[in-house]
């Protein structure tokens, strides 16, 4: 559907090891990029950093990066989601003159309702130096703005771009907070973050100009779209405080930690969980390729034979490969994520002690790996219900997850810290379970809701 990406999908449908091998990398950068620089970088600085900082340095790093990470991604959502319908519908018609405006009016809108939480917080909320104020609040807008660029990003499925940018970026922030480490601190690992976070966000920027080489014309002419979108745009603020809200609760544990400046945490849960969610990277990256290459080659089909008023047996066939396509795809993860899961349980014993990783995280990590098999599941229910334009759907699913991972989360408070992490784990399963039954039956229908119940004129 993109205008100009025709050679896009070219390493990943090439037939050569190299060809295959680049395209699924490629894709793991588009589909996790900002949260895999994360963990990587501020993995290196944790490593690396001890031997040029003290350890109250690194925490109080990691803590500002753990709240800019969770609130930009959670409350930029609904502006990410419109934003996204808003380019597919422009890319649908072929008529993008307006992509550059709408990514500096986006970015704008994005920023300014941003401001309006995370300035209060670092100003009143916390306590900490005027300087590591201004850092934080540089980092904060550099990873929101990040997350809005990746929208275009994933329209343009220009992989090599992105993905050298991230590992330049990458490369740049850990290295620079690292010597800056020794005589600046916090501030100093930070600021370098920073410096490989803009490095990022500039080279993308610079991408989507070249690939949009248009005038500034009717930048916030996308605003409508959240009136008639407004369910697409509570869906993503749901589903963004979904799968933060247990990290949250688990905040109020009363082994939680609470630091001089204010901001609390709790380490044993939050760093088992991140470990845990790298367990699904290797199955986005598989369930991307095979979305956006099979079965969004079936999917095309159906509605083009339906455009052009194909008889009602090839509509049927059409219908049926795009379930046999869905069908191979889920296979494909489900086992790739099974594998996964239970390499990572068998091995977390040893592999925890050789990293000196802290044998209290243990029991975590298992739950977390157990519900990161659902949770990945999940998402791709939701990436097949926002396809076919299932929006209040996708919206009740996002609200039950909310609902099941807050509320499980609290009641393994009661039970103590041997459950922690079940909560987690359990939300996962249940969302799942209930909006894979309502995705199957909904796609088994795809013919009567294309032709009757989203048909404007019956």
């Amino acid at each position: 559907m993109a205008v100009s990406s025709a050679a896009s999908w070219r390493l990943p449908s090439r037939d050569d090891l190299l060809g295959i091998v680049q395209g699924y990398a490629h894709s793991t950068v588009v589909s996790s990029g900002p949260w895999l620089f994360t963990i990587l970088a501020v993995g290196s600085i944790n490593i690396f950093g001890i031997y040029t900082t003290d350890l109250e340095q690194l925490i109080s790093f990691r803590i500002i990066l753990i709240y800019n990470f969770a609130f930009s991604l959670a409350f930029s959502g609904p502006v990410l989601l419109v934003a996204t319908r808003y380019l597919s519908d422009m890319i649908y018609k072929k008529a993008v003159i307006e992509a550059p405006g709408m990514l500096i009016a986006a970015l704008f809108l994005l920023l300014i309702t941003q401001a309006f939480i995370v300035v209060p917080f670092y100003i009143f909320v916390v306590d900490i130096p005027p300087m590591m104020i201004a850092a934080a609040l540089i980092n904060y807008f550099l990873v929101t703005a990040i997350w809005m660029v990746n929208v275009f990003l994933t329209a343009l499925k220009d992989y090599r771009s992105s993905t050298l940018a991230f590992f330049i970026g990458m490369i740049s922030g850990g290295g620079f907070g690292l010597a800056l480490a020794g005589s600046l601190g916090a501030f100093g690992i930070l600021l370098g973050f920073n410096l490989g976070l803009g490095l990022i966000f500039f080279a993308l920027v610079a991408r989507v100009f070249a690939e949009y080489p248009y005038r500034i014309t009717w930048p916030f002419a996308f605003l409508g779209y959240f009136r008639k979108y407004w369910d697409l745009a509570l869906a993503g603020l749901i589903y963004n405080l979904a799968i933060w809200v247990d990290k949250w609760v688990m905040w109020c544990a009363p082994e939680r930690e609470v630091l001089e400046s204010g901001f609390v945490s709790y380490p044993i849960y939050d760093g088992a969980m991140f470990l845990a969610y790298l367990t699904i990277v290797p199955a986005m990256a598989v369930f991307i390729v095979n979305i956006e290459t099979r079965f969004f080659e079936h999917y095309q089909r159906f509605y083009s034979d339906i455009e052009h008023h194909a008889n009602y047996a090839r509509i049927e066939e059409n219908h049926r490969n795009i379930i046999d396509s869905l069908l191979a795809a889920s296979r494909n993860v489900v086992v790739l994520q099974f594998c996964l899961c239970v390499t990572a349980i068998l091995v977390a014993g040893p592999f925890f002690e050789l990293a000196g990783i802290p044998a209290l995280q243990l029991g975590v990590f298992r739950f977390g790996v157990l519900g990161a098999l659902f949770h990945v599941l999940l998402m791709f229910v939701g990436i097949v219900l926002a396809y076919f334009d299932l929006r209040k759907v996708m919206l009740a699913v996002q609200v039950l997850y909310l609902l099941t991972n807050g509320l499980f989360s609290w009641a393994t408070l009661e039970l103590g810290f041997p459950y922690y992490g079940y909560g987690y784990f359990m939300a996962s399963l249940v969302t799942f379970v209930i909006a894979y039954g309502v995705c199957a039956w909904h796609v088994g229908r795809l013919p009567f809701l294309t032709f009757v119940k989203n048909n404007a004129s019956v």
